[in-house]
C-alpha cells in the first residue's frame, strides 16, 4: 500500500512535465507561426518597395496632379441599406446607418429580401453630379461595393448584385460615369476590399460564418492573421475570387480616374499590397487613396487619408484628404439631425487647403434615389459661395506663413489668400510672418470699394485697413499680391484685443509618446501625456505688451490628476487636475493671467506631477485679454 501511493506524486510529476512540454511545443509552434507572418508581409513590402511599386511612384506626381488642383470632392455612400435609412424591424438603429447588417446582424438571406424592394426610380445621375459640380466639388467617389457586399452595378463576378437582386435594372455606376464626363468632374470608387459580410470567407461576418475581423473579435481578434495563420487561405481564396476579380472589373468597365479603400487592417498587409499590384497592373494611371496598405515605414498609395469627420486637422506631412459627412453618418439616416451649418464645411475646406490637403465631403443618398433636402440645402450654400470665391481653393496649396489668429492662409502662384473668419471689429487686419515685398491687397469678390490699403507695420507684419463690418461673415477672401519670393518668419502672431486659441495640434510636441487624437469634435486633442519629459510649447509674438486670462481646454482622461504648469517668460501658473473626470468630456481650467511682452516669447505647457495614469487629454490653450468683454 505504501509503495502505490508513493508512485502518485511521480506519475503527477509526469503529467505536469507532459503538460509543460505540450505548452511549451505549443508556444513554439504559434511563435513559428507569427514569425512566418511577419515574415509574409515583409516580404510583400521588399518585393514592392524594390521592384514594381518604386517603379509605378515614378509617375505618382502625374497621375495625381488633377486630385492636387480640384482640392474638393463629393464622397457617396449609396446601397441596399439606404431604403430602411437606419431603422430596422421597428428599432431605430444609432451610428452609421450604412454598418445595418453588422449592426443588427442580419444574415445574408435576410438581407437579400431587403434588397428585393430596392427600387430607388428617382436616381437621376445627371442631377447629382451637376449638384456636386455646382458646389465647387471636383470629384466623385462612390460606393460600388461596401462592407455589406452588395455590389451597386451589373457585376459578372458575383450574384450579390443591383440588376441580379434588386428590381432596378440600371447601371447607376456608368450612368454617373457619363455625368461625370458631361459635366468635367473626375470619377471614382469605393470598394470595400477587406470588409466583405456577404462572404463566407472574407473577414467581418462573425454572427453567421464564424469569421474573424468582427465585433467579437474572434480566433486572435485584429490579428487574426498572426495569431491563427491557418484561416488566411479562406480569406487569400475570397481576395483571389471577388476581391481582385471586382476591382479589375470596375477598372476596365467604367475606367475610373480614382480608386478609395478602407478598413486595410482586416487582412495582412500581403495581401493589401497583393491587391495594390493587381490594380497597377491593369491601370498604372489611376490614382489609389492611402487606406488600401500601408505598413509603419511605408504609405503605398497616393495620397494620405486623415481621420473620419474631422473638425481640426492633426500635422500631416504631403498629400492628404479628410471626409466630412454632413451629418454624423455616412449612409443615409433619416433619424440623423445633425447636420452641421454652410459655414462650418467652408471654414472647414479654407482651413484643408491652408494645410496642403483635400476635402472628400460625404453626403448619403435616400433609398428612392434622391438627395435629402437637407443635404442639398448644405450643397447649395457652399456651392453659392464657391462661385465667388473658388480661385482661392482650386489650384491652391498652404502658404509658408504661420498660423494667423483671424483665419488661415491659402497661396496660388504670388498671390496669398487671406480667408478671415473673425472680422477686426477695429477695422485693423494684420497678417503675421511675411518679410517680403507685396503689390498691394483686393477683395476676392468686389462689394463696392475692392481695393484694400496695405502697409508695412515692421519687419514681421503687414497691416490692412478694412471696412469695420465684414463683407462676408462666415470667410471673407483677402487677395495680397506679392513680389520675388515668399519669405516669411515661422513665429505666429498673436492679438493684443482679440481671443487667441493655441491648438495641441500645432503646439511642438516634446518627449516621447504623446499622440494626436483623430480631430473629431471634442477629439483634437494630443493624448497619452503620462511621463514627466512629455511638455508643449508654442512660439508667439505681440506687436504690442498684452495681458491675457489663460484657459485651458482638454478631454477627461483615465487615471486623470496631478499638477501642470503653464510659462512664459518669468510668468508660472500652477493649476491642480481633478481627479474624476468624464473620459473624453470637454472641461475648462483657469490658472490665471500672465502678461506677455513684445516681441516673441516661447508659451510652455508642463507637468507637475501625475495621477494614477494619464494627466489631461489637450485640446487647446486659449488667450483671451483682459481688456475683452
Amino acid at each position: 500500500m505504501m509503495r502505490r501511493f508513493t508512485l502518485i506524486p511521480i506519475l503527477l510529476n509526469l503529467l505536469l512535465l507532459c503538460s509543460f512540454s505540450l505548452f511549451a511545443q505549443k508556444g513554439d509552434e504559434d511563435a513559428e507561426m507569427f514569425n512566418r507572418a511577419k515574415l509574409r508581409d515583409q516580404q510583400a513590402i521588399d518585393d514592392a518597395v524594390n521592384g514594381w511599386w518604386s517603379q509605378s511612384m515614378k509617375t505618382s506626381d502625374q497621375r495625381i496632379a488633377w486630385w492636387r488642383d480640384a482640392r474638393f470632392g463629393m464622397f457617396v455612400h449609396w446601397g441596399v441599406y439606404s431604403l430602411p435609412g437606419g431603422k430596422w424591424k421597428g428599432k431605430v438603429v444609432s451610428g452609421y446607418a450604412e454598418h445595418l447588417m453588422r449592426k443588427e446582424k442580419i444574415f445574408r438571406a435576410e438581407y437579400l429580401e431587403l434588397a428585393h424592394r430596392f427600387n430607388p426610380l428617382e436616381f437621376n445621375a445627371d442631377e447629382w453630379i451637376r449638384t456636386a459640380r455646382d458646389a465647387g466639388m471636383r470629384y466623385f467617389i462612390i460606393t460600388a461595393k461596401h462592407h455589406d457586399g452588395f455590389a451597386m452595378y451589373p457585376s459578372a463576378v458575383s450574384d450579390f448584385n443591383l440588376t441580379k437582386q434588386t428590381p432596378f435594372k440600371r447601371d447607376p455606376m456608368a450612368e454617373l460615369s457619363a455625368a461625370c464626363k458631361k459635366y468635367g468632374v473626375k470619377f471614382g470608387f469605393y470598394y470595400s476590399h477587406a470588409f466583405d459580410w456577404e462572404h463566407p470567407d472574407a473577414p467581418g461576418n462573425d454572427w453567421e460564418y464564424d469569421n474573424p475581423g468582427g465585433d467579437l473579435l474572434l480566433h486572435g481578434g485584429a490579428n487574426w492573421f498572426d495569431a491563427e495563420p491557418q484561416r488566411l487561405p479562406k480569406a487569400v481564396k475570397y481576395v483571389n475570387g471577388k476581391a481582385i476579380p471586382q476591382i479589375k472589373e470596375l477598372i476596365n468597365k467604367y475606367h475610373p480616374d480614382i480608386l478609395w479603400f478602407d478598413t486595410p487592417h482586416k487582412i495582412p498587409l500581403s495581401e493589401n499590397i497583393r491587391i495594390l499590384k493587381a490594380i497597377r497592373e491593369t491601370d498604372p494611371n489611376v490614382v489609389v487613396n492611402g487606406r488600401l496598405a500601408r505598413s509603419s515605414a511605408v504609405m503605398f498609395g497616393d495620397y494620405k487619408n486623415t481621420a473620419d469627420r474631422p473638425a481640426e486637422f492633426f500635422p500631416v506631412e504631403g498629400d492628404w484628404e479628410a471626409i466630412p459627412t454632413t451629418n454624423e453618418s455616412y449612409g443615409y439616416s433619416k433619424f440623423d439631425q445633425s447636420h452641421k451649418p454652410v459655414s462650418f464645411f467652408i471654414q472647414l475646406l479654407a482651413k484643408s487647403v491652408s494645410r496642403n490637403g483635400n476635402l472628400l465631403m460625404n453626403i448619403g443618398p435616400m433609398g428612392n434615389g434622391r438627395m435629402d433636402t437637407k443635404d442639398l440645402e448644405i450643397l447649395k450654400g457652399i456651392g453659392d459661395w464657391m462661385k465667388k470665391n473658388g480661385e482661392s481653393f482650386h489650384g491652391a496649396n498652404s502658404s509658408p506663413l504661420p498660423l494667423q489668429f483671424w483665419g488661415v492662409v491659402t497661396q496660388k502662384d504670388k498671390k496669398l489668400y487671406l480667408h478671415v473668419f473673425d472680422w477686426p471689429e477695429n477695422g485693423i487686419l494684420d497678417l503675421g510672418g511675411l518679410k517680403s515685398k507685396f503689390k498691394g491687397a483686393y477683395f476676392l469678390v468686389e462689394e463696392g470699394e475692392k481695393s484694400i490699403p496695405a502697409r508695412r507695420l515692421n519687419e514681421f507684419t503687414v497691416r490692412l485697413t478694412v471696412p469695420k463690418i465684414a463683407p462676408d461673415t462666415v470667410n471673407t477672401v483677402i487677395v495680397l499680391e506679392t513680389e520675388g519670393e515668399i519669405a516669411c518668419d515661422p513665429v505666429r502672431l498673436l492679438a493684443g484685443d482679440h481671443p487667441n486659441r493655441l491648438l495641441a495640434f500645432d503646439a511642438t510636441l516634446h518627449g516621447n509618446g504623446l499622440k494626436y487624437g483623430d480631430g473629431k469634435a471634442k477629439r483634437f486633442f494630443v493624448e497619452n501625456w503620462k511621463t514627466g519629459d512629455q511638455w508643449f510649447s508654442w512660439e508667439v509674438r505681440l506687436n504690442e505688451p498684452a495681458t491675457y486670462k489663460v484657459e485651458l481646454k482638454y478631454a477627461g482622461a483615465k487615471g486623470s490628476g496631478g499638477k501642470i504648469r503653464l510659462e512664459a517668460g518669468s510668468v508660472k501658473l500652477d493649476a491642480a487636475i481633478p481627479v474624476d473626470q468624464v473620459l473624453n468630456e470637454v472641461n475648462t481650467l483657469s490658472p490665471g493671467n500672465i502678461k506677455l511682452n513684445k516681441g516673441t516669447s516661447q508659451i510652455r505647457l508642463m507637468p507637475l506631477s501625475f495621477g494614477k495614469e494619464e494627466l489631461i487629454k489637450l485640446l487647446e490653450v486659449q488667450l483671451i485679454p483682459t481688456n475683452q468683454k
